[in-house]
């Protein structure tokens, strides 16, 4: 774990880089700056190799930091060593030489967990095969809402269901499930115990926010495959 000394002595006391981040670092100037030696981002995407080109020198800031915490409470190693206390305790951040890397990566991060809803759809296969029996007597499909993950499919009810569902969007769980399957979850029909409730209030179908569901689940796709390659790009960080 990491001090306020370590930081100081690794990054000057008023935390000021003069190159641009996340690199590694060479040494200090005569003002405690730090000279950022380069180095290469895991190759994610364009946008990530050309992270930080454009920079000014910076003074540390609070987001920075927060930032840094975020990044590393998604860091793969920390969370397999360190399972047990995260279910006992609050977490204990550790230092990490390259901090600004971990900056960087926690700001993609939430700006991508954030925007979730904005961000663009996965590309996902949808096969819509009409239900014959529904169709004759005027009622809607009726709702499924069940995942396979093994075939990378999602039926939605029984006329649609969405393929080419990668593994990653599985790997990555929010608690104790994946995001999709928190959204299948969350959209289910469920009936209230209350008699009068159910009787008076229990409006909700399924049908009605069908094409929202859709969406939804693209676009949490591609959050879950973003997050889980800027976590296998973590791995190669130093420590």
């Amino acid at each position: 774990m990491g001090t306020l000394k370590e930081f100081q002595k690794a990054y000057g006391k008023g935390g000021r880089v003069s190159e641009a981040r996340p690199s590694g670092f060479a040494g200090q100037d005569e003002e405690g700056a730090v000279e950022a030696s380069p180095s290469v981002l895991p190759d994610i995407s364009a946008s990530d190799r050309e992270i930080g080109k454009s920079r000014k020198p910076l003074a540390l800031t609070k987001d920075d930091i927060f930032h840094y915490v975020y990044g590393v409470l998604h860091d793969p190693e920390y969370r397999e060593k360190y399972a047990l206390n995260l279910k006992r305790e609050f977490p204990r951040i550790p230092f990490y030489p390259d901090f600004f890397r971990w900056v960087e990566w926690g700001k993609r991060l939430m700006e991508l967990h954030i925007s979730y809803e904005s961000v663009e759809p996965w590309p996902l296969e949808r096969l819509d095969t009409p239900d014959e029996n529904v169709r004759v007597t005027g009622m809607v499909p009726k709702t499924i809402l069940k995942a396979d993950r093994d075939n990378g499919i999602i039926r939605l009810d029984t006329e649609t269901q969405l393929s080419g569902i990668p593994k990653e969007p599985w790997e990555y769980r929010l608690g104790n499930r994946s995001g999709l399957e928190w959204i299948l979850d969350q959209y289910k029909e469920k009936k209230p115990k209350d008699p009068t409730i159910r009787e008076k209030f229990n409006t909700y179908r399924f049908a009605d926010y069908k094409e929202k569901v859709v969406d939804l689940l693209m676009r949490v796709t591609r959050v879950s495959v973003e997050t889980i390659a800027m976590k296998e790009a973590m791995k190669g960080a130093r420590r």
